[in-house]
């Protein structure tokens, strides 16, 4: 398999996606990790159906999920194609019913997410693509190519920002681009990934992460976006690298 077909792993996203509205839809217990991440069984669930589903459809590639065991975790340091898996990207979200969460499936090649599908349960929208590939998005109207449209001088920047975590460090990196007060920058609260779909869409250009994330967080977003034609780097350009050590994410850039 070169490149996943987006018609084998979209029903195994939207089987999680009906999976995740079936507990969104009622009431819920939410437990927390050790980092005080939030857990639900939506989290639980999506990640049981696409981890059994992606063993079925490649069974020669391993699937890192965000809740996978800490046997997995040290496998994975071995792998050098697979499967990495957040099952519900934004479990805040889910907490607090705003929709914005999403299921996020990428393989990952030589440490590169080289293909992601990014799905929206609630805005049933699904965004796929990876570099080279080109990028596409999914929903009511059908299927379409997308690409992301870099900023323009003398525009306003159009820039994403967490729903959750703004840090300070976030703000004082968006003032090299302009004063917020003053209009220059036009500031979208927006949760998941979902972040970086708009970018790749062409409804903002600028996603600066100055806070903690994790692998699964980006990679299949990441995916997306880069085949829209943008980018995504850590503050010194190098490319976000995946695999690490340490699961972690360094500070990036997301651009158009």
């Amino acid at each position: 398999m070169s490149q996943p077909a987006i018609s084998d792993l979209e029903p195994i996203a939207r089987a999680a996606g009906r999976a995740i509205l079936a507990i969104y839809h009622q009431p819920f217990e939410v437990e927390y990790k050790q980092d005080e991440s939030p857990l639900t069984a939506a989290d639980k669930g999506a990640h049981e159906i696409i981890v059994r589903a992606l063993a079925t459809l490649t069974p020669g590639i391993p699937v890192l999920s965000e809740e996978s065991d800490a046997g997995v975790m040290q496998e994975r340091l071995d792998w050098s194609r697979y499967w990495l898996v957040d099952p519900l990207d934004g479990t805040k979200e889910f907490v607090s019913r705003n929709g914005e969460f999403t299921v996020n499936i990428a393989l990952i090649e030589a440490g590169r997410p080289v293909w992601g599908l990014v799905y929206a349960p609630v805005l049933d929208k699904l965004w796929y693509g990876g570099k080279g590939v080109g990028a596409w998005r999914t929903d009511a109207s059908g299927t379409a190519p997308i690409q992301t449209r870099p900023h323009a001088e003398g525009q306003v920047w159009k820039v994403v920002g967490s729903r959750n975590h703004l840090s300070q460090a976030t703000l004082d990196y968006l003032a090299r681009f302009g004063d917020m007060a003053k209009g220059e920058i036009e500031l979208i609260a927006m949760g998941s990934s979902l972040k970086f779909c708009i970018i790749a869409e062409g409804g903002a250009e600028l996603y600066p992460r100055l806070a903690p994330t994790c692998e699964w967080d980006t990679a299949a977003a990441q995916a997306v976006l880069e085949g829209a034609g943008g980018s995504v780097t850590q503050l010194d350009g190098a490319p976000l690298a995946y695999n690490k050590p340490d699961i972690l994410n360094p500070w990036f850039v997301a651009k158009a």
